[in-house]
C-alpha cells in the first residue's frame, strides 16, 4: 500500500512539480499570495531542507508610501522591492538564474503571481519564464479608472468598494500616480 505524504494529504505540496523544479539545479523564486499580502522568497535546495535566503512581504511597501492589498500593483511593487533587496543582500545569487515556484496555484495569465514575477524581472533579476503582462493593470490605471467611473455613477457603491482605501485616506482615483511615485522610490 502506498502511503501518501502528509504535506500532499494537506494539499500543501505537489511533489511531482517540486522534483522537477529541484532537478533544474536552480534556486527557486517562490511567490505566494494571501487575502492581504504577497510573499516572495528565494529558496536554495539543501538535502537537510531548503534554506530561505531572502523573504519579502508586501507589508514592507508601507515604508515607501504604498498601502497595498493583495492585488496586481502591490505584487509588482513587491517584486521590485524583492529584486532591490536581493541585489543588496546577496550579490552572488542576484546574478544567477532563478526558476519560478508557484506552488499549487494554477498559472493564469495576468495573475497576481505573474505580476510579482514581472516586478522581479523589471528589477533586473533573471528568472526562467515566458510571460507577457498588460502594463495598464500593473500600474494601477485600471483601478483608478474604475474608481473614477464608480465615483461619478454611484458614490455609495464607491464608498463600499473602496472603504479600506478611504479609511487610510488614500485617494483611489489617484492610485496610478501614487504607484508611479512608489515605483520611482524603489527604482532609484
Amino acid at each position: 500500500m502506498v502511503q501518501i505524504k502528509r504535506r500532499r494529504r494537506e494539499a500543501k505540496t505537489n511533489y511531482r512539480r517540486r522534483i522537477k523544479l529541484l532537478k533544474s539545479g536552480l534556486s527557486r523564486l517562490i511567490v505566494r499570495k494571501s487575502n492581504k499580502n504577497i510573499l516572495i522568497q528565494v529558496a536554495v535546495y539543501n538535502k537537510d531542507g531548503d534554506s530561505i535566503v531572502l523573504n519579502i512581504n508586501s507589508k514592507r511597501l508601507n515604508e515607501f508610501g504604498w498601502e497595498g492589498h493583495s492585488n496586481i500593483p502591490t505584487a509588482y511593487l513587491t517584486g521590485l522591492l524583492f529584486s532591490k533587496e536581493l541585489k543588496i543582500k546577496n550579490k552572488e545569487l542576484s546574478s544567477e538564474k532563478l526558476i519560478l515556484d508557484i506552488g499549487l496555484y494554477r498559472p493564469t495569465k495576468n495573475s497576481v503571481i505573474f505580476a510579482a514575477l514581472k516586478g522581479v524581472l523589471d528589477g533586473g533579476i533573471e528568472v526562467l519564464n515566458n510571460i507577457s503582462f498588460d502594463e495598464n493593470r500593473l500600474q494601477a490605471k485600471s483601478i483608478s479608472e474604475y474608481a473614477n467611473k464608480i465615483f461619478n455613477e454611484n458614490p455609495e457603491k464607491y464608498q463600499k468598494y473602496f472603504s479600506s482605501y478611504i479609511s487610510k485616506n488614500i485617494d483611489v482615483k489617484q492610485l496610478d500616480k501614487i504607484f508611479e511615485q512608489v515605483k520611482q522610490k524603489l527604482s532609484g
